[in-house]
Parts: C-alpha cells; structure tokens; sequence
C-alpha cells in the first residue's frame, strides 16, 4: 500500500534525523513534492514531514487547497511576476536568489500587510547553472537584505554541485556553515542553514545543515513520463 510505504520511509528518515547534527541543532525535514499527488503529500505529512515544499507555482497553487496542515515551502527558482501568487501563503522562501526577486518578495508582503520570511540563497559552488549570491558576495547582501521591510532573513540555503568529489563537497558545505554562524552574529532569527537533498544530505547534516529538502528518498524516483 502506497500510504504504508511513504509513512515507513518518512517515519525511517525521522529517526535518522533525530540525531541532530554537530552543532546539537535539530534537523527540519523539507518534503519536496514535485510532480506528488496530493494524496501521497498528505501520506506524509499525516507520517510527520516538518514541512512540505513545491518548486513551480502552479503546482502549489492547484494542491495547496487539498493538503492537510502543514507549513509550506517554495524552494524553486521564482520569477518575480508569479511572487504575488505565494505571499501569505508560503511558511518560507528557500530560494530568495537576487535582488530584483527580493524587491518583489518584500513589495508584495507590505500591500498584503505580512512579513515573509526567506533564505538568502548561495551559489556554493560557483556554478553558471546555479541562482544564488556568490560566497564572497552574501555577507554584503545579507546586509542589503536585511534593510529590506517586508520580508525577514532566517537563514542560507544552498545547493551543493553534482559531484563524486566528497572533499570538495565538505568544503563547501563546510563554508555554508561559517557563512551562516558569522551572520547569526549580525541578526536575530537566523536560524536555518537548508542545505542537503536526497543524494547529498548525510553529507550536508555532517557539515551542519539543520534543514534539508528530500523528495525521492520519501516518494521514489519521479515520472516525468506522465
């Protein structure tokens, strides 16, 4: 039965993460539900997920009505012309990637009268493929962002490059980690580092993520045949 086996592998990732990691933080578990029927959303949300997360809006705006409660996430790249779609309505924004995106994030949240809360994304590894302020860019707008009214900065999240070179990828993640304990220093509130995804998220949780996005491991391999 599909409901069993969503429930058995949340529930087995549940255990996993109570483990915390290092730093002695509890680790959040981010479902991303990409392509997921609102049935099996709801299979793991009743399992346990912390939160559940789309990454097109339009898939967030035809299921958000038929799941249970549960805060949602939006950990896609967004185009600032859809952001009026998801204020009030998304727990967190995982990919506040640019400035222009920001400007609109908090622009929309002030005519709504709400204050939206965001993860300054960070391009890890360089990547031209990748959204996200540069390394030796985001202690200058986490600055930036911070004037903004409208939205608030609870975090970073990145994305680590597809690699087979575990060195390299414990040096990045562990760079996030310094990232994200000096701006602590800067703000209250900065509580997430959302860093890990199904292929990389032990690795990540080694490295002091305490937030990470997995869809797979829970719902198995998509079908993009449908």
């Amino acid at each position: 039965m599909r409901e069993t086996e969503i429930r058995n592998r949340v529930q087995a990732l549940k255990s996993e993460l109570g483990a915390g990691n290092p730093y002695g933080e509890n680790v959040t578990l981010v479902l991303a539900t990409k392509m997921q029927s609102a049935e099996d959303i709801n299979a793991a949300i009743r399992a346990g997920a912390d939160a559940v997360a789309e990454n097109k809006v339009q898939e967030f705006r035809e299921k958000t009505d038929l799941l249970l409660p549960c805060p949602q996430h939006f950990i896609g790249r967004l185009q600032t012309n859809k952001v009026k779609y998801l204020i009030g309505k998304i727990s967190l924004f995982h990919s506040c990637d640019r400035k222009e995106l920001a400007e609109e994030i908090a622009k929309q949240s002030l005519k709504r009268a709400v204050v939206s809360d965001v993860l300054m994304q960070v391009n890890a590894g360089r990547e031209e493929s990748k959204g996200g302020f540069l390394p030796e860019q985001a202690q200058d707008a986490f600055a930036w962002l911070s004037t903004l009214a409208g939205i608030r900065v609870r975090g970073v999240m990145a994305m680590l490059p597809e690699s087979d070179d575990e060195t390299l990828l414990r040096k990045y993640a562990t760079e996030m980690r310094v990232l994200f304990e000096f701006l602590k220093t800067q703000a209250d509130g900065i509580d997430y580092l959302s860093m890990g995804m199904s292929g990389d998220y032990k690795l990540c949780i080694e490295c002091g993520s305490n937030m990470v996005r997995v869809g797979s491991t829970v719902f198995g391999a998509r079908n993009y045949g449908v």
